[in-house]
């Protein structure tokens, strides 16, 4: 008699933190990702229950660890933030990402593209926004109905001016490339231009309460 080898059970099934493949394959990819992550942390920083995670591996479905995504930037919400390894979603109170992002690069394929495209509508997503940041070109697709799953993708005609339902935020892409607004109407910056903008506005409180201590009023006071 051949021995069979045993099954694995769900408890002994793997989960990598990995799928030993690039952020990002250029540095315009890396500074998209990085600046809508970081973006949209500062968003729903004051929101202990969303949780924003930049090339995370999601794994939708228990017991298979082959099934999964890493969407460049995604957006859950009714999950706390915290440190993940992964996103594993049984252990999330089944809660599928609502919004992903993807920036395209040279490396990136259409049928790759196409199978992302049906994960996400497979597995939950509402919103899924891809932009290529050679040509500039922006599309967004959303799933709506209470079996999300079950629906068609509705492409979104035009996204000048769109606004996410979910995530409230504006995008304008044009010739020049995409600018996304925060619903406050400020733009999406760079790490950088975060730390600038910081900075300036340190020096320029540095300097106020300098010109108060020269008319005699301590600013620490007021």
């Amino acid at each position: 008699m051949v021995a069979q080898p045993p099954v694995r059970t769900n408890s002994e099934i793997l989960y990598p933190d990995s799928d030993g493949l690039p952020m990002a394959d250029n540095t315009k990819q890396f500074r998209w990702i990085v600046t809508i992550k970081e973006n949209l942390e500062i968003l729903f920083a004051q929101d202990p229950d969303v949780f924003v995670a930049g090339d995370l591996l999601w794994y939708p479905v228990e017991g298979n660890n082959k099934l999964r995504q890493a969407p460049d930037a995604m957006v859950v919400f009714g999950r706390p933030k915290g440190d993940r390894g992964s996103y594993r979603q049984w252990q999330e109170d089944n809660i599928a990402p609502q919004v992903v992002f993807e920036i395209l690069s040279p490396g990136n394929r259409a049928g790759e593209m196409t199978r992302k495209a049906l994960f996400y509508q497979n597995y939950g997503v509402e919103e899924y926004y891809l932009y290529d940041p050679d040509s500039y070109e922006l599309s967004g697709w959303q799933w709506r109905g209470p079996n999300i799953a079950s629906g068609n993708a509705t492409e979104i005609p035009d996204m000048k001016g769109w606004v996410s339902p979910r995530l409230g935020i504006r995008f304008e892409p044009g010739e020049q490339g995409l600018t996304i607004y925060t619903p406050q109407g400020k733009p999406f910056l760079t790490p950088v231009e975060l730390a600038q903008e910081r900075d300036e506005a340190q020096q320029k409180s540095e300097r106020l309460a300098e010109k108060l201590r020269e008319l005699g009023v301590n600013p620490d006071e007021i």
